[in-house]
């Protein structure tokens, strides 16, 4: 298989991907299961591994506190042999769940500021015109739900398991190998034949580890050079893919 040495902006760092799975499985963050955690973790960074990711040290750095915090906890403790040091020892989850909650108020912070940005970028200096006869306006239009990189990462995971690719293939490929660019253009080229939007597992005909990464990543560069658009009905519910250019002619059908 052709080596994709590949580096996705959009990932922002462990803490980034701890916080995402604290919230998807609706996880207290004050009193985090480090076995749960752990295992989640895990299994993303097998994922981008699967994918050739050039993954950053310090998400396998997170990966060796996470395991060692792990296996501490399920070590027997002998209560009885414990001096008065050992009953009043740090719980090692602590250290990390102030790090996720400084981390956390940083990146809401950084929230707020972008969308006062994009509040901004919307004020017009004229007077208020009423526009209420040419349709509803951009507040009464569904939008879709942001859908982040760890989403695509869930999505992909599920499209593993129902291929049964999460272990490494016995079977030779020999079809003509797809690169990346070729793949996006093809991508774009179906859902503007398509003229609506569909779901992510149907852009992966083929069940050959290969394809699903082309694929995967030629996703991921279309999100990023913002040529599809990727929605949810709601957080972790299904995923779906429309062009842009179908996306805004169905926008500019509203407004009409």
């Amino acid at each position: 298989m052709k080596q994709y040495e590949v580096k996705i902006d959009a990932f922002e760092g462990p803490l980034d991907l701890l916080l995402h799975l604290i919230q998807r499985f609706e996880i207290d963050i004050y009193d985090i299961p480090v076995s749960e955690i752990t295992d989640q973790y895990v299994l993303y960074i097998h994922t981008m591994k699967e994918l050739e990711l050039d993954i950053a040290s310090e998400y396998l750095v997170m990966a060796a506190e996470l395991l060692a915090m792990k296996s501490k906890s399920i070590l027997p403790n002998h209560e009885e042999q414990a001096d008065w040091d050992a009953v009043f020892e740090e719980d090692p989850r602590e250290e990390l769940m102030n790090r996720l909650l400084v981390y956390k108020q940083f990146k809401e912070a950084a929230n707020v500021f972008q969308e006062k940005e994009s509040e901004r970028a919307m004020i017009f200096t004229r007077n208020p015109t009423d526009l209420s006869e040419y349709g509803p306006g951009p507040e009464d239009i569904t939008m879709p739900t942001d859908v982040t990189i760890y989403d695509m990462l869930g999505a992909l995971q599920k499209l593993f398991k129902r291929k049964k690719l999460q272990e490494p293939l016995q079977t030779k490929i020999v079809r003509e190998e797809i690169s990346i660019e070729r793949r996006m253009g093809e991508i774009v080229d179906y859902l503007k034949q398509l003229k609506k939007r569909t779901n992510f597992i149907s852009l992966f005909p083929y069940n050959d580890k290969e394809s699903i990464v082309v694929t995967f990543l030629a996703i991921l560069e279309l999100m990023k050079t913002k040529e599809i658009i990727v929605e949810q009905e709601q957080n972790f519910s299904e995923i779906f893919l429309t062009s842009r250019e179908i996306f805004e002619k169905k926008q500019d059908e509203v407004y009409s």
